[in-house]
């Protein structure tokens, strides 16, 4: 009697394992929803609040489900994935905003412009665009021309604040 209420217990856990297995969701894809004015960016705390420079991550360690942060800005958000484990991972998405129409577009597909004067919410001065051109950078150059401007602020405060 014991032995047929033991294979009655591993039949219901494994028909068990198999439904919860179905029910687990799945990684989403594609930028979220931004609750404008409240979310935070993950690196600089500040509001999101700029519809034509923000940006958005979407991504997690191996066997975790992904996670959506969001960013004020470019710069914030390739400086923060930069120190991330899981910055390579397949799964992993980068999305900001269309400078011109505010729409979300691929960032590592996107073009960005840098002209002088682009105000952008943590000044580096980068707008995305479907729109490449000979005068737009690639993500890769977007990416150095960000670490050149962070390399910058740094030593300027340090010219200011000898002692950081």
């Amino acid at each position: 009697m014991t032995r047929k209420y033991g294979y009655l217990g591993v039949f219901a856990l494994i028909i068990s394992m198999q439904f919860f297995s179905f029910c687990t969701p799945k990684d989403e894809t594609g930028p979220g929803k931004v609750r404008w004015d409240s979310d935070v960016c993950v690196r600089c705390k500040m509001a999101v609040s700029d519809h034509y420079f923000s940006a958005q991550i979407r991504g997690a360690v191996e066997g975790k489900r992904t996670k959506l942060y969001f960013f004020d800005d470019l710069g914030c958000a390739v400086l923060w994935v930069e120190k991330q484990e899981w910055k390579d991972d397949p799964r992993t998405e980068m999305w900001v905003n269309d400078f011109n129409s505010g729409e979300w577009i691929d960032a590592k597909i996107s073009a960005y412009d840098h002209h002088k004067g682009l105000i952008t919410p943590m000044d580096f001065g980068l707008g995305a665009t479907t729109d490449a051109s000979d005068s737009t950078y690639t993500y890769t150059q977007s990416v150095e021309h960000i670490y050149k401007i962070r390399d910058a602020k740094k030593l300027k405060m340090k010219q200011k604040h000898p002692t950081m």
